[in-house]
């Protein structure tokens, strides 16, 4: 049995791929109408992508070595001032020349084609940090002026859902909030850089063909950060970032893609490409430093499948949903969700045999409340349109669970799930560790949050309308930051 099962690891699913562990732990079904803060009038519109299940288990060994994802060059006619070089091109020519996945692009032929249809020549033509929201049909964030590094706190993340089973659930990215920066900047960049140093191939490495993938993915990100914080970030002539919370300048040149984002961006990514041998997509790169009970280096090279072998019911039913959705994906439907744990303390990085581990083997009787902390990996999957390559990113965020007092409906709902989840998801999750002390004070809370009318008296309870946050959030985050 893998590692992360024996240790209890309540964030496998999370850490390798919105979607790559994290969009299989999606918690749906439908909700009962009279449950607490659904809507009583019109139903809402769901942003929920649905992926079926009953396709035969002939079909779900279905390869994908003819399908291309949304093809864009069509993009290159909107950016002023660009010809093309080459006719229009189909699908049929893309998957004749099409770019090998353990190819560098800048060593080979001009003619060759990326899975999104951009020809080798015209990604060279683009140059450095081409027009990405026109290419790829996401918009830049809008400016955030008000944005204060030193007060900021991370939204609210409560992914809390009832029922508890695995299927497909996945939201439309909120894409101003992309990257989103919190008062921990400074110190989890020097934790980052750190375990860097100490960890290597670990927390960070990268294969052959993917170069353009993370060239691309390191533009993106300083696009958006410039555009979303300008008093903060930008980039002089292409090449020099200034960032102003560290008091850095920094030759984007110098250094690897993946290594600049990891000395400037507290996110995890992991970039898969598509093979173009069997359609099949593998983890080709990363810098993932938020990773519990595993590393870059172990799962490097591997392909989705292989990645979720740990997942329970992965294989019977989501693995043919998963490959379609990959193969499939445009590059301009980004989507989020969120994976959630509870843990003793803020564990950022716990490769095996880290002293941390001997938390989740016991029920620990010294433990106190104050030492128990949800942690959510906010994460987000996402198609960039030059290489084709997928990108997931999340950030671990950790909140005291003494937070969830005063948030309507939390106490109730975690206590559900705690307490009536599936056996084989939570013992997946790994909550156990910390129940004796955490169940006994959500049960307290949750009465006297219906004593004190901030929910129904006997409410039936189910995943609530604002999730993933909870009723008013906005009013207490915005005190908690002084606004």
């Amino acid at each position: 049995m893998d590692t992360l099962n024996i240790l209890g690891n309540l964030l496998l699913i999370c850490l390798i791929v919105v979607g790559l562990f994290g969009l299989c732990f999606a918690l749906s079904g439908q909700q009962n109408k009279s449950s607490w803060l659904r809507s009583n009038h019109s139903p809402r519109k769901s942003k929920r992508v649905s992926t079926s299940q009953s396709e035969s288990p002939e079909k779900q060994s279905l390869q994908y070595v003819d399908v291309l994802p949304p093809q864009g060059r069509q993009a290159l006619t909107a950016l002023p001032n660009f010809e093309t070089v080459s006719s229009e091109v189909g699908e049929k020519e893309v998957l004749k020349d099409i770019l090998p996945m353990t190819t560098d692009y800048r060593v080979c032929e001009n003619d060759r084609y990326t899975p999104t249809g951009f020809s080798v020549a015209e990604i060279k033509a683009l140059g450095d940090f081409p027009d990405y929201a026109t290419l790829s049909g996401v918009p830049l964030p809008k400016e955030y002026p008000e944005f204060n590094i030193d007060k900021a706190l991370a939204r609210p993340y409560r992914p809390f859902r009832w029922g508890y089973h695995q299927t497909m659930s996945l939201t439309k990215l909120e894409t101003d909030w992309w990257i989103e920066l919190e008062g921990t900047y400074k110190q989890r960049i020097a934790q980052r850089r750190e375990l860097y140093a100490n960890h290597g191939n670990a927390v960070l490495g990268w294969l052959p063909g993917s170069e353009m993938a993370c060239k691309e993915l390191m533009e993106i990100v300083l696009q958006f950060l410039c555009a979303r914080y300008p008093h903060y970030f930008s980039v002089i002539d292409n090449c020099i970032l200034q960032n102003r919370i560290l008091g850095t300048q920094q030759d984007i040149r110098s250094r690897h893609p993946l290594e600049i984002l990891l000395d400037n961006v507290p996110e995890d990514f992991g970039l898969m490409l598509r093979d173009d041998k069997t359609g099949d997509y593998f983890l080709r790169a990363g810098v993932i430093c938020s990773a519990l009970g595993w590393n870059v280096g172990t799962k490097i090279g591997l392909r989705l499948q292989q990645i979720h072998g740990p997942v329970p019911d992965y294989k019977e039913k989501m693995q043919f949903s998963m490959d379609r959705f990959f193969a499939n994906m445009s590059t301009d439907k980004p989507i989020q969700r969120g994976s959630w744990g509870l843990e003793v303390g803020r564990p950022l990085y716990m490769p095996k045999g880290d002293p941390h581990e001997k938390f989740r083997l016991c029920q620990d009787p010294n433990l106190q409340l104050e030492d128990c902390y949800l942690r959510v990996d906010w994460q987000t999957l996402r198609r960039l349109p030059l290489s084709g390559a997928i990108v997931f990113n999340f950030k671990a965020l950790f909140t005291p669970v003494t937070e969830f007092r005063d948030e309507p409906g939390v106490p109730a709902l975690v206590t559900k799930i705690l307490k009536e989840g599936k056996k084989n998801l939570m013992e997946y999750k790994g909550t156990w560790h910390v129940e004796h002390v955490v169940l006994p004070k959500l049960e307290e809370w949750a009465r006297e949050q219906e004593e004190n009318e901030l929910v129904p008296r006997n409410w039936e309870v189910a995943t609530l309308d604002d999730s993933p946050w909870y009723q008013n959030w906005q009013e207490k985050w915005h005190r908690q930051q002084g606004f």
